[in-house]
């Protein structure tokens, strides 16, 4: 789940005004087509002017993916202060032989059955094990590590239009692991919608899946 939580107010307007710093006085234009030239000719440091905010939940096995990029600035769930309560459910794929970095989606029913059955069972054996030691006093940030690696998390990821375009270049590539290429086109649709202008001079309108 992706959603937005704040964005700089009229980041667009913003980003072309402070871009005109040198012009001020086409400051109050509409700055569509600067926008565009800055996209095309890679004037990027534009694009730090406007910043924006937003809430993702996924799982602590695709958390250190999104926490590795050091151009933002997160908040994450602390399950050192607060109880964790559920799971992320994980597709099964089968391992890429040629590339160590891909998975494959043609795994049989049966196995995903089974995938599905054991994520479950493991949860709830683990859970039970971490509410008993809850119980028992031992500190969350303790008790925490009898928990399965799809705990659910949840992240606040903060950063400059530029970061998201880094961002979302890097992470909607095939290359990227499924649940967290989700996330990134999740984040494209939210930028696309906020910031038309610069989604349609980077070539993103109309490009979300």
């Amino acid at each position: 789940m992706v959603k937005l939580i704040a964005i700089t107010p009229s980041a667009e307007e913003l980003v072309g005004y402070c871009a005109r710093v040198s012009a001020p006085e086409n400051q109050g234009k509409d700055a569509s087509k600067l926008l565009a030239y800055c996209v095309k000719h890679g004037h990027w440091s534009i694009f730090e002017m406007a910043n924006m905010v937003l809430e993702i939940e996924t799982g602590r096995d695709v958390a250190p993916q999104i926490l590795r990029h050091r151009s933002f600035s997160f908040q994450e769930f602390s399950q050192r202060y607060s109880k964790a309560d559920t799971y992320v459910e994980r597709q099964a794929r089968r391992q890429d032989l040629k590339n160590r970095q891909n998975s494959i989606d043609d795994i049989s029913t049966d196995d995903q059955i089974w995938f599905r059955n054991v994520q479950e069972d493991i949860w709830n054996q683990s859970y039970t094990a971490y509410t008993q030691a809850l119980d028992r006093g031992i500190a969350k940030e303790c008790a925490r590590s009898l928990l399965p690696l799809n705990t659910k998390t949840r992240i606040y990821m903060n950063g400059s239009i530029r970061s998201w375009i880094h961002y979302i270049n890097l992470r909607t590539d095939k290359s990227t692991q499924l649940e967290h290429r989700e996330i990134a086109e999740a984040a494209k649709q939210i930028f696309c919608e906020q910031m038309p202008t610069i989604a349609q001079a980077l070539g993103w309108a109309g490009n979300t899946t």
